[in-house]
């Protein structure tokens, strides 16, 4: 059975990222975006890192250029960005494409493992995909659901 421990992705300074590391840890997977209106959510994002990264969880920021044209900026440009505009310390992989052909294939698996409203299909920016201890999906939310909403179900996660 593929778990979320089975994959690699590079970082925004170009390190390679074995998610084997994540092994036992809870896991939030989002796509991000630089200039759209769900952006403030870094803030959130960054918020829930702080509270529960002691506890075992692991925001993961996936930078997506689909949806709009929201995230042109180079790797440098976005870690920047998300640096001094959120102060962003959770893990940033550089950009990718979440949906098509050309999809990372942490979103190839995660799209197959939990789909949404419209199917597979990711539908915007900040669509975000909780994971647990074991490397499974345990659910996926939409970009409107807010980061702080979701505390809930990471503290069941992280004593799971």
């Amino acid at each position: 059975m593929t778990t979320l421990q089975d994959f690699h992705a590079t970082s925004l300074d170009g390190q390679d990222v074995d998610f084997a590391a994540y092994a036992g840890k809870v896991v939030l997977v989002v796509n991000t975006a630089s200039q759209c209106g769900f952006t403030p959510q870094y803030e959130g994002l960054q918020k829930l890192h702080e509270q529960y990264a002691d506890q075992g969880l692991v925001v993961v920021g996936f930078p997506c250029d689909q949806f709009g044209g929201q995230e042109p900026g180079s790797e440098d440009e976005i870690g920047a960005f998300c640096q001094k505009n959120y102060g962003v310390t959770f893990p940033m992989m550089s950009k990718v494409e979440v949906n098509g052909d050309g999809a990372h294939p942490v979103y190839q698996w995660l799209r197959g493992e939990k789909g949404g409203l419209l199917g597979s299909k990711i539908k915007w920016n900040f669509t975000k995909y909780l994971v647990g201890k074991d490397g499974q999906v345990i659910d996926r939310y939409s970009p409107t659901t807010k980061p702080e909403k979701i505390s809930g179900d990471i503290e069941k996660a992280l004593k799971a």
